[in-house]
């Protein structure tokens, strides 16, 4: 029932947004009379907010088209390189541009679009072979596709990394970083030839027992029966993956809200500002981060619900008890594969000491392969992306990565 009135609210705010928009363009259109009145601009701007704030939206396209390579434009193209049910490999070839490591950016899954990692693509690809993972939202995922788990996710970034070939690397934001991490113990456990030479994980929740948020707390406060019961919905029959449970993506999108509500008033007070006072290139700029901040995805129930228990409320990995399809990912097997872990100073959803836990559990490898970096002045958000990420962490990981390539 709660998916059916989310679809029904939904479709709704649809037409509201579609009248709305009419009404802002009618209250600006310059054959319109009232458009010159002192109430113009007023009222054409907070439809204008409302319109754009109701509208609905689909999967991103990440529309990065070219890159700069030694101070040359350079064509690039995107292409799906392996599919799978639940994701695909995407790699952003440079055209005629040969060489440079290979890196793969493990985008998070929990409740947005790997788009959101627009940015952390952009900065690495002048340097970089680069692949992303290219989750799928689950309504979309038919029922005979079966299950996709915590276990399963790692088995794709050993599938991925396999398919990428030996002597690539891993670059890990946020929640994908203990899976990144397993798969990569798994891997030096087997001595896999394709294991990454370097793992970057930035923001990622190791041990969520350092330094709790507001994230950290919520998933311990409640009992995992609580979960089961609260945040997982039924798919509708209106789409693809019909009668999937899912942890769907507009609930995931309203805790954040919620979150930061007060800032995202502000965010949308002084877009309506900016709007009366014309100024639409400061409106456009807020407008393009909602629209990728709002466009959400849902998680299948045993994934998330597997997360939760095992990486907030059990921190199995921290403790050396994580166990991968029967078998324990044991930390003390990375011996060669050089670490790095970046955290930032403002960080609120994931503490400060939650991704360094990594080079502490990690007490197989040399402190030479292990490195950590507090981005000083930095939240959540400007670890990966805007102009901290591209001048003064992005500079840290290609020189991680030119050291043990």
């Amino acid at each position: 029932m709660l998916y059916d009135a989310y679809e029904m609210q939904r479709s709704l705010l649809a037409g509201a947004s579609t009248l709305a928009g009419i009404g802002a363009g009618w209250w600006q259109n310059p054959a319109n009379p009232f458009a010159y009145s002192g109430m113009s601009p007023i009222v054409g701007s907070a439809l204008d907010v409302f319109a754009h704030a109701s509208a609905p939206r689909g999967k991103p396209a990440f529309e990065i088209e070219t890159t700069m390579v030694d101070a040359k434009t350079v064509p690039v193209v995107e292409e799906v390189v392996l599919r799978k049910p639940f994701g695909q490999l995407k790699r952003f070839r440079r055209e005629g541009i040969e060489g440079g490591p290979r890196l793969l950016i493990v985008a998070p899954m929990s409740g947005h679009y790997a788009t959101l990692l627009r940015g952390t693509v952009e900065r690495m690809l002048p340097r970089h072979d680069v692949y992303i993972t290219d989750w799928r939202d689950a309504k979309l995922v038919p029922l005979s596709d079966g299950s996709f788990s915590l276990d399963d996710y790692i088995d794709y970034l050993i599938e991925f990394l396999a398919h990428i070939g030996p002597g690539a690397h891993m670059l890990a934001v946020c929640q994908p970083s203990v899976p990144c991490y397993a798969a990569a113990a798994l891997m030096s456990q087997d001595r896999h030839p394709a294991r990454p030479r370097s793992l970057t994980m930035m923001g990622g929740p190791i041990d969520t027992r350092e330094a709790p948020t507001a994230v950290n707390t919520v998933a311990t406060q409640r009992p995992h029966a609580w979960f089961q019961n609260n945040v997982i919905a039924t798919v509708p029959f209106s789409y693809p993956g019909a009668g999937r449970a899912v942890y769907p993506g507009f609930l995931q999108l309203a805790g954040f809200m919620a979150m930061n509500l007060g800032s995202h008033l502000t965010s949308h007070w002084e877009m309506f500002k900016h709007l009366v006072a014309g100024d639409g290139e400061s409106a456009d700029a807020t407008k393009d981060f909602y629209d990728e901040y709002r466009a959400v995805c849902d998680m299948t129930a045993e994934f998330y619900l597997q997360t939760v228990d095992v990486v907030f409320q059990r921190h199995l990995l921290p403790k050396g008890e994580l166990m991968h399809r029967g078998r324990r990912v044991d930390p003390n097997a990375i011996d060669d594969i050089a670490i790095l872990a970046i955290e930032g100073e403002r960080d609120d959803i994931s503490g400060i000491g939650q991704t360094k836990a990594a080079l502490d559990i990690s007490t197989g490898l040399p402190d030479a392969l292990k490195h950590y970096h507090l981005a000083k002045g930095v939240g959540h958000y400007g670890i990966f992306n805007g102009s901290k990420w591209r001048e003064r962490i992005a500079p840290v990981v290609e020189a991680w990565i030119a050291t043990h390539d």
